[in-house]
Parts: structure tokens; C-alpha cells; sequence
């Protein structure tokens, strides 16, 4: 079993964690909130760090998701963060989405040090998160992935390796852009349906027999019509994404006209204070301007 370390524990990091620790490795954790790693350590044997150098300094190899390209770089750079305890040979890799061109600056700083980095977004959410199925997409040196792959098993059943540094986050940001179109389309449709007179039901299964299904909708739909927006991937979090899929698109000299109008009801739902729920609870907007709520019994 290998010495793994993991920093981050939110609603994606701490079943991410705890999928590790439960496959046999011994695990060192940190988390900005101190009190998920005591309790990591207290159900599951980790070992909890006052901070991420700690956990650099225990680890041959050790994973990161956090929320934001800031968190990332303070967590791996930061005057107490990994690279400052990790040894040369150490993996370091970062299952946040970042941004892709931060990122490579991230893997040059740790290349200095002779730390291995991977970019390596999940996908998943909350429930794939604990049920150990997310997908992954790598990016960086393939024999540091073939190294370390066998330590994402715990964590998710597809792994794709995408090429060199930075391709795995520019996979992640073309599908999130992809995602959140979908939802767009979607919210807007069975809004207009739903004031138009159609049952919400009846609409759905139109939808998913034929060519507009779409496995988004089809897991979406049922949290959507019972008014359920707890959070497994939240609207903060989705428009954090768009923008940063936006930057990429910019760098590549490509135009996403869609996905500039998508942003900006993620940028309206986040002005209504619904930045901390699922980012399917962005239907509200357009409930809103409508005068009708999508609500059915399944």
C-alpha cells in the first residue's frame, strides 16, 4: 500500500479521501476547515495535518481538489504548501478545475523542484464522489500517470489519459461547457412547455425517447420537479467553470457565443443567492421572468 496525502475535503474531496483510506493506504489530510480532516482521521485512520506541507512531507505521492485556480496555487506554492515539504519524485496531483494556463505555470514552479505535477479534473459529483465512480482526466508525464494510476481506482472507474500537462483540465472545461449548454437548453424548454400547458412528466419523457435525450437531464429532471436543489455540484462552482472555459476558448481564437449567454443566467442566478445550491436550481431564473415553477409529482 502506498503512502498517499490528500488536501481539501469538501463535498468531492472527502468521499475522495475516504475511498483512498479504504482501499489500505495510509492516508495524510488537510483541510482548510480543520475539523474534516480530525474527523477523517477519527472514522477512518488517517492522519490529520495542520497544514499542506505536512502532508507533502509524508507523501510519495498526494491529490488535491479544492475550489478555485487561487486555492489550488496557495495549497501547492503557498509559504505552507505542499511544495514546500515534498521531496523530488513526489506526484503532486490536482483534481481541482483550475485554469489550464495557470496550471502549466503550477507544474514549471514544481518542476523546479523536481515535483511531478498531473492536472487531473474528475467528473462526477457528489454521488460518484462516494461511490467511488467518478472519471478522470489526466494530463502530464505518461509514465508518472502509469505510475500513480493504480492509486485512482479507489476514486473512479474511467481514467483518461489526455496528453501532455494541461490537456486533462482543456477535456474538463470543453465538457463542463458542454454540460452546462445542455442544462441551458433544457431549463429553457421545459419552462416554456410548462407555462404553455404541458405536463412537466409527459415533457421529460418525450424528451428522453428521443434524439434530445441527454444523460444530464435524464439524472437532473427528477431533482428539478420535486423542487430538490441540494447541492452536488454547485451554481458557483458551474459558472466558476464557464468563465474558465471562456478564457480557454479566448487563448485558442475560438468563438462560444452560446456559452458567453449561458454564463450570464449562471451570473444572475449567483446574483439571486443561489451561488451554494445545484447548479440545476439556475431554472429559477427563468421561473422567475416566466411567472411558472416546473413542480410535478414522478
Amino acid at each position: 500500500m502506498a503512502k498517499l496525502g490528500f488536501c481539501g475535503l469538501g463535498i468531492m474531496g472527502y468521499p475522495m479521501a475516504r475511498n483512498l483510506r479504504r482501499a489500505g493506504h495510509e492516508l495524510w489530510v488537510w483541510s482548510h476547515t480543520r475539523a474534516k480532516a480530525e474527523r477523517l482521521a477519527a472514522e477512518e485512520g488517517a492522519t490529520a495535518c495542520a497544514t499542506p506541507r505536512e502532508v507533502g512531507a509524508a507523501a510519495e505521492a498526494l491529490f488535491l481538489c479544492v475550489g478555485d485556480t487561487r486555492m489550488s496555487k496557495e495549497v501547492i506554492l503557498g509559504a505552507d504548501g505542499i511544495a514546500a515539504g515534498a521531496r523530488p519524485g513526489t506526484a503532486v496531483i490536482d483534481a481541482s478545475t483550475i485554469s489550464a494556463l495557470e496550471s502549466q505555470k503550477i507544474a514549471r514552479s514544481l518542476e523546479q523542484q523536481g515535483i511531478h505535477y498531473l492536472d487531473a479534473p474528475c467528473t462526477g459529483s457528489k454521488l460518484g464522489a462516494e461511490q467511488g465512480k467518478l472519471a478522470f482526466m489526466v494530463g502530464g508525464d505518461p509514465a508518472v500517470f502509469e505510475k500513480v494510476k493504480p492509486w485512482f481506482e479507489p476514486m473512479g472507474r474511467q481514467i483518461f489519459y489526455c496528453g501532455p500537462q494541461g490537456m486533462g483540465l482543456r477535456v474538463k472545461l470543453a465538457q463542463n461547457l458542454i454540460q452546462s449548454n445542455i442544462l441551458q437548453a433544457f431549463v429553457e424548454g421545459i419552462v416554456l412547455s410548462t407555462k404553455a400547458g404541458v405536463d412537466p412528466k409527459l415533457m421529460l419523457e418525450v424528451i428522453n425517447s428521443t434524439a434530445a435525450r441527454s444523460g444530464l437531464v435524464a439524472f437532473k429532471a427528477p431533482y428539478i420537479f420535486r423542487r430538490d436543489f441540494a447541492t452536488h455540484f454547485s451554481t458557483k462552482w458551474m459558472h466558476k467553470d464557464i468563465g474558465l472555459a471562456l478564457e480557454l476558448a479566448e487563448a485558442a481564437d475560438v468563438p462560444v457565443p452560446i456559452t458567453g449567454l449561458t454564463r450570464q443566467l449562471f451570473q444572475a442566478a449567483l446574483a439571486q443567492g443561489l451561488g451554494e445550491e445545484d447548479f440545476c436550481s439556475v431554472i429559477k431564473v427563468l421561473e422567475g421572468m416566466a411567472g411558472v415553477e416546473v413542480k410535478t409529482e414522478l
